[in-house]
């Protein structure tokens, strides 16, 4: 089974200048559009924190995604 949620970037906090950073995201939890409306109403509440250390990853504070969980082999 896989799942598809929607989470939003509420910060991207450095240590220092360098990498790693922590990022932390929400789940879209608003009724602003059909689509929010509909993740809303199946992912109304979660937390996110990742720890990356890798500068091509960007994630830009306010921003939608999408999670998407598979099963892993």
């Amino acid at each position: 089974m896989a799942v598809r949620a929607k989470f939003r970037c509420q910060s991207v906090q450095s240590f220092g200048t360098a990498l790693p950073a922590n990022i932390a995201f929400s789940a879209v939890a608003d009724a602003s559009t059909p689509e929010n409306e509909r993740f809303t109403r199946y992912t109304p509440s979660g937390q996110l924190t990742l720890t990356v250390d890798n500068p091509a990853v960007v994630f830009t504070p306010g921003a939608d995604y999408y999670l998407d969980i598979t099963p892993a082999e």
